[in-house]
């Protein structure tokens, strides 16, 4: 079985975000970035069927020379092979195509994505990858068992779960519960040596139009400021509700 798992080199959440160019452009100055966490709960999971039933991992990303170390850092937790596809990702539709000619050129019976990347939260490559592919799609994915060319999936759905079969090939987005949090993997030493030797394809871009630009960011209102209430002071905290907060 041929997985291809789809990274996304996104800001770590503890980083501090600003922005540039009468805020139309996302500062990178002093950003930690790291793989998209819906995508490395994907990748935990790709390197169970790697070992559990001798399946090859790929991983892939859209991007420019910066997102190599990412890369890098699949690798160092077990990925095979990594790809570079050598363009900005600009938005959801121009990646999808982008991965889509690496998904029909590899001939991968699956493609393990995040559901969604924590940077823009568009939740819309999976499901073009897997219309444009022709694949099946299971989407809020939270287990993925495969037997043969047949995979049974459960997925998170209003109110409850669903379980679901379908035939490979397979897109799958990708949570929380393909793997716990616990199950992850840190790269160790043996896995960073062996990673500078596995190898890093950089391929060209194919020509693919960009649907929607970002016209400006915003940043979220400043926290108010906290009133703290003794614990056993119950008259002071319903006034303060009443009077104050208008919560009552």
């Amino acid at each position: 079985m041929k997985i291809l798992v789809c990274i996304s080199h996104v800001p770590d959440t503890t980083s501090k975000i600003n922005f540039t160019d009468n805020d139309t452009q996302f500062d990178t100055n002093g950003v930690q970035f790291v793989i998209n966490p819906n995508d490395e709960f994907g990748l935990t999971r790709a390197m169970w069927f790697k070992e559990k039933q001798g399946a090859s991992v790929d991983v892939v990303t859209v991007g420019g020379a910066e997102v190599e170390p990412t890369l890098r850092k699949a690798l160092a937790i077990g990925a095979d092979t990594a790809i570079r596809v050598d363009t900005p990702a600009t938005d959801g539709y121009q990646v999808s195509k982008q991965l889509t000619a690496v998904i029909k050129d590899g001939g991968y019976d699956l493609v393990i994505a995040g559901r969604e990347s924590i940077d823009y939260n568009g939740g819309m490559v999976p499901g073009m990858v897997a219309a444009m592919t022709g694949a099946s799609f299971v989407n809020t994915c939270i287990s993925l068992e495969i037997e043969g060319t047949n995979a049974t999936a459960v997925r998170e759905i209003d109110g409850g779960k669903e379980t679901v079969t379908a035939s490979l090939p397979l897109v799958i987005g990708g949570q929380k519960g393909l793997v716990e949090e616990s199950d992850l993997r840190i790269p160790n030493m043996r896995g960073i040596m062996m990673a500078r030797k596995k190898p890093l394809n950089v391929v060209p871009a194919t020509d693919a139009s960009t649907e929607t630009n970002s016209v400006s960011f915003e940043k979220p209102e400043p926290k108010g400021q906290v009133t703290l209430v003794d614990a056993g002071d119950l008259d002071k905290l319903i006034d303060l509700l009443h009077n104050e907060a208008k919560a009552i």
